[in-house]
């Protein structure tokens, strides 16, 4: 690694295609009021909860004050929690066919485990489709427990009167999925999460409680999923070529479970009626029309990774000088991390970004703005119109009411 690539290790911040409107505010507690006023008045201008997202870079510090905000203007607001992708349906019926495709011989039970997470047929017709529980747990009942080979279970279920048909095409669609080609890893397991998607979602949804948290769940489960199988022909076809898998279901499914889990998830909460309050590392590859990134101060974005290694030697390392050369730095050492979140956050939003920080301490020291603001063409709001906002009228700043529709900011004129 050369010095300039070794401290290269972040692509420089561009600024989004979207506005960027920055707020000042002198404390945090401040800071996390005004954002939540910004959320109320949005929200009074017909902007839907879940197209407002507020981010942070470490939500340690700005929990308590954000959700106590939050509470003062009315507003349900939730925290993300790690979605466990591996734990999810979409997930798990993927890892299941695969691991069907990549047994030599196999029980019914795990011959039968994709119908379990909602297996559908890519042309299916809506009715009938995924296999009710029950028929699935009766299929299992009058196969044998036996061990055979995919081809032997073809024939079993062709012989079984009492087996439902639904049961025997999902076998014959096993038995016809041709091997483990980057060009066919990618066509079966897609068509596979599509067809989650049209036919088992909607069932998710229609036994869910009316909070909808299954239902959300499993929806960015589709999500994460779909991205997920889109990742893996490339990755795979690498491999291949290097040497380092085979030509096999099983190592498909190995590598599927490496991608998934060697980024940090997602934190997600299943509530669509309340704001996501999500710290950075949890907005890659989001969608959102308004995001407020909170706390772009100098302490907080970019924030300092605690190592045993002195200050100076990392920065010698980083530098590649001497006998510190031999080193491989770690990303942590530079700021690298938190400007890539920091990209990821400005790229979620699709019509604007509103930028906070809070320029002192509860004890009256002075925080300085972080660093990255430099990158960034911002419309700061003045203090006329931060008063505005956070006044019982909670007018909208101008910049911000920019971002809208013609149809929601003229509400305030």
């Amino acid at each position: 690694m050369t010095s300039p690539s070794r401290l290269a290790l972040a692509r420089p911040i561009e600024h989004p295609e979207t506005p960027v409107v920055e707020m000042i505010t002198s404390t945090r507690r401040d800071e996390s009021r005004s954002a939540m006023a910004l959320v109320k008045s949005l929200r009074a201008r017909g902007v839907p909860i879940r197209d407002i997202a507020v981010v942070v870079r470490d939500l340690d510090a700005y929990e308590e004050p954000l959700c106590r905000a939050a509470l003062q203007y009315g507003i349900a607001s939730v925290c993300w929690t790690q979605l466990r992708v591996t734990r999810t349906r979409p997930y798990a019926l993927v890892e299941s066919i695969c691991e069907v495709l990549a047994a030599g011989e196999i029980d019914s039970n795990a011959l039968l485990r994709p119908l379990d997470h909602g297996w559908a047929p890519a042309d299916a017709d809506t009715d009938g489709w995924p296999v009710e529980p029950k028929t699935v747990q009766r299929a299992k009942s009058t196969l044998s427990e036996e061990p055979r080979a995919l081809e032997e279970w073809v024939k079993t279920v062709e012989r079984g009167d009492d087996i439902d048909a639904r049961i025997l095409r999902f076998v014959q669609w096993l038995d016809a999925v041709p091997g483990a080609h980057p060009e066919t890893v990618g066509s079966v397991l897609d068509d596979v999460v599509e067809a989650y998607a049209t036919h088992a979602l909607p069932e998710t949804k229609a036994n869910d409680s009316p909070a909808l948290l299954e239902t959300e769940i499993d929806a960015r489960a589709v999500v994460r999923v779909r991205t997920l199988v889109r990742q893996l022909p490339p990755k795979y076809s690498d491999r291949l070529d290097d040497r380092r898998v085979e030509r096999s279901w099983g190592d498909v499914s190995e590598l599927a479970n490496t991608i998934v889990t060697q980024r940090p998830g997602r934190r997600e909460h299943g509530n669509a009626r309340a704001l996501d309050i999500l710290e950075a590392n949890d907005v890659w590859a989001l969608d959102i029309p308004y995001v407020i990134a909170v706390g772009l101060t100098a302490s907080e974005w970019p924030q300092a990774t605690e190592s045993p290694l002195e200050p100076e030697f990392q920065e010698a390392i980083l530098h590649g000088e001497g006998e510190s050369a031999k080193l491989a730095p770690r990303t942590s050492w530079s700021d690298g991390r938190d400007r890539d979140h920091l990209s990821d956050t400005l790229g979620a939003a699709a019509r604007g970004v509103v930028v906070t920080r809070h320029t002192e301490t509860a004890s009256g020291d002075i925080v300085h703005p972080s660093p990255f603001l430099k990158f960034l063409d911002i419309d700061t709001v003045s203090d006329v119109e931060m008063q505005r906002l956070q006044s019982a009228d909670r007018e909208l700043p101008t910049p911000v009411r920019a971002m809208l529709p013609e149809s929601a900011s003229a509400i305030d004129d």
